[in-house]
């Protein structure tokens, strides 16, 4: 069951987790866990600082959930290994044909929280794309070919992206953030679900405003046609994050937002990694 509660805000996040160092490893890529957090990734004319190292990055919209997913890919590697953030189950031809056209090898297709607005196309994908591993956070106590926690890397190639726990919007939800490093991209992206929106925001922790202020904010939804924020351009300017505490618990709480439409179809089939359990089906029907 998903819960939704109010978290005190903390822009430190260098104690909330204790990681003993494991490297789990898949074809191409491989998850570090340690006490730091890191993501590798390239995009486009988006250029690391050293010429072995490019992200191809793009930004795609399904427009009746508002939901943005993104395509990154090491493409400097050989094999030009790439992952999709969010990917919505109505949208997944489109994204896999794009991924052919370029000439990539999807390897990963994650999510930053279980959706109640959209069903994920994780499942969708893996039917589709023979290797492609599903993640998710362990938190949130849905099924996933690997469960990460806060401080892991996801690699794809020579790049990789960083798991932080930015719980609040549901326990289990996380952000993914380009990796801190020479030859990583700069300035760094950071994936935020539903945590942290343009202008908005889910109940959060906080702790993404920690990261540099020139950091890119790259949502899982916009209502008004924006596409990308900041950190800084956030802290100045979000109705939300730029109150005291006590306004920002008042605002929360008084939001009156509408029962979700696709929630009670979205959040059972996202808890099984977008693909609902036909076996059970079939056998409440049969017992009917």
């Amino acid at each position: 069951m998903l819960r939704f509660h109010f978290l005190r805000p903390s822009l430190s996040s260098s104690n909330l987790f204790n990681l003993s160092p494991q490297t789990l490893t898949f074809p191409l890529l491989s998850i570090s866990r340690s006490s730091n957090t890191a993501f590798r990734s390239q995009m486009g004319s988006y250029t690391t600082s050293s010429e072995s190292s490019k992200l191809l990055f793009r930004q795609l919209f399904e427009k009746e959930s508002s939901t943005y997913t993104y395509l990154l890919a090491d493409v400097a590697h050989p094999e030009k290994p790439a992952l999709l953030v969010d990917p919505v189950d109505k949208t997944v031809e489109r994204d896999l044909s794009l991924i052919k056209e370029l000439g990539l090898k999807l390897i990963y297709a994650m999510n930053t929280h279980v959706h109640a607005d959209h069903v994920t196309g994780t499942g969708l994908i893996k039917s589709r794309v023979p290797g492609v591993k599903s993640i998710i956070s362990k938190s949130s106590n849905s099924k996933a070919d690997l469960l990460v926690e806060h401080g892991d890397k996801i690699y794809f190639g020579n790049l990789f992206l960083e798991v932080r726990a930015t719980p609040g919007h549901t326990l289990g939800c996380v952000t993914y953030v380009t990796g801190d490093g020479s030859n990583q991209p700069q300035p760094r992206m950071a994936f935020t679900g539903d945590a942290l929106l343009i202008r908005g925001c889910g109940r959060t922790d906080f702790q993404i405003l920690s990261l540099p202020k020139d950091t890119f904010l790259y949502p899982a939804h916009d209502y008004k046609g924006f596409t990308v924020s900041t950190v800084g351009e956030e802290m100045l300017y979000n109705p939300r994050l730029s109150k005291d505490e006590e306004t920002f618990k008042h605002i929360m709480e008084n939001l009156n937002l509408p029962y979700p439409k696709m929630i009670d179809v979205a959040v059972p089939a996202n808890m099984v990694c977008g693909l609902q359990d036909l076996t059970g089906k079939s056998a409440e029907t049969m017992s009917s």
